[in-house]
């Protein structure tokens, strides 16, 4: 299908001549005589981009960038005499896509379409995966513990308060860490992981706070840590109570100056991140051992979420398995499988030692070794393997 351009400007010799060389090149174009008209185009119809004179009668070109943010994405070229370069790089940082000026030269306004059409499509593929991310790790659940957990994190999630999130593995606690996220003012910003239990004690100050080149043996080159990745958004400690406690001594340094140094460095680099963190275990038990530090329990901690055992909230496991069980099956191409009733009434009936991670696994297993019908049989053969 060909691209879309709608060309807005008061003079009709310059709208004619652009609607001329547009179309022979294979797109196609409307025109509207000032931004008044260029706006109920855009309220009425789909744009991959627009071509807009600054100066115009009764709305000029910035008003119309303003008032299009609502009805459409298109990207905004702006036209510019030579006396409106100000105002037209003025329009770029309130959302235009770039300028050019007048008279104008084709190649530049081909190169310019160009970019600005893959632009366009950078940004609405990173919404779908973006979309994709969200499904993903959507949470699922009905019982009163699930809804307990879900309006505390839209109490919390608004606010940069620190929270850590307790229970066993499995449980979904990079779930809830991810909600509170999407549902913060960060939520534009990254969202970074680090597997505090996963990296080794030797590195984790580097891949926390980044180091300098010749820091040691094997820094071949300067590093970022996950603070300066972070850096506008959240950074989740997973499994924090794994951290040695070294490691820890500098993350409540940072955490109380809101700044750090790499290895190596002698610069103090300040960051903007919310800390989120997560642990398996009891860590008011690890402070009685000596193993996790007691004042950086107290700031990690303002908020606490505890997410239950699956089998403390069995009522949600007919809701997650089909959830799963149909997720599963549009990802592997095939028709939905059905749940019979004493199917859902067995794996209602088990511990779940592994949580929601466990119950995800099994019905995988039946989505591929099942057809049509996932009968209770079914679920007894599969489930311990």
């Amino acid at each position: 299908m060909n691209k879309r351009i709608l060309i807005v400007d008061d003079e009709s010799s310059i709208r004619m001549s652009l609607k001329d060389v547009l179309e022979y090149e294979g797109y196609e174009t409307e025109e509207a005589p000032d931004g008044k008209a260029g706006l109920e185009k855009l309220k009425s119809s789909h744009f991959d981009a627009v071509l807009c004179d600054i100066r115009m009668p009764k709305m000029d070109g910035v008003e119309l960038l303003k008032a299009s943010f609502e009805f459409s994405d298109a990207p905004f070229i702006m036209i510019s005499g030579h006396g409106t370069i100000d105002t037209a790089v003025d329009a770029i940082k309130k959302g235009a896509y770039d300028f050019i000026e007048k008279p104008i030269e084709l190649n530049r306004l081909f190169i310019t379409l160009r970019n600005a059409f893959e632009k366009s499509y950078l940004v609405k593929e990173t919404k779908v995966l973006k979309k994709k991310i969200s499904k993903e790790y959507e949470m699922i659940g009905k019982s009163i513990v699930f809804e307990d957990i879900n309006n505390l994190i839209d109490k919390v999630a608004p606010s940069d308060a620190r929270v850590l999130i307790t229970g066993a593995n499995g449980t979904g606690k990079e779930m809830v860490a991810r909600k509170i996220h999407e549902l913060s003012g960060r939520s534009s910003g990254p969202f970074v992981e680090v597997n505090c239990a996963a990296i080794p004690s030797e590195l984790i100050e580097s891949e926390l706070f980044g180091h300098e080149k010749g820091s040691f043996t094997s820094a071949i080159k300067q590093h970022k840590g996950n603070f300066e990745q972070a850096n506008g958004g959240t950074l989740f400690l997973d499994e924090i109570g794994d951290m040695s406690l070294s490691a820890q001594a500098k993350v409540l340094r940072a955490l109380q100056e809101n700044k750090f140094t790499r290895i190596g460095g002698e610069k103090e680099i300040p960051f903007n991140v919310r800390v989120v963190a997560a642990t398996n275990k009891n860590l008011k038990e690890e402070i009685g051992k000596g193993t996790f530090r007691e004042d950086l329990y107290h700031r990690l901690s303002v908020i606490l979420i505890h997410v239950p055992l699956l089998r403390e909230r069995a009522e949600d496991i007919p809701l997650l398995a089909d959830y799963f069980l149909s997720d599963i099956c549009q990802k592997q191409g095939r028709k939905v499988l059905t749940l019979e009733p004493g199917a859902i009434q067995h794996l209602q009936s088990m511990s779940w030692t592994g949580n929601v991670r466990e119950l995800k696994n099994i019905i995988e297993r039946l989505a591929i070794l099942c057809d049509k019908t996932i009968t209770k049989e079914d679920v007894k053969r599969y489930a311990n393997w």
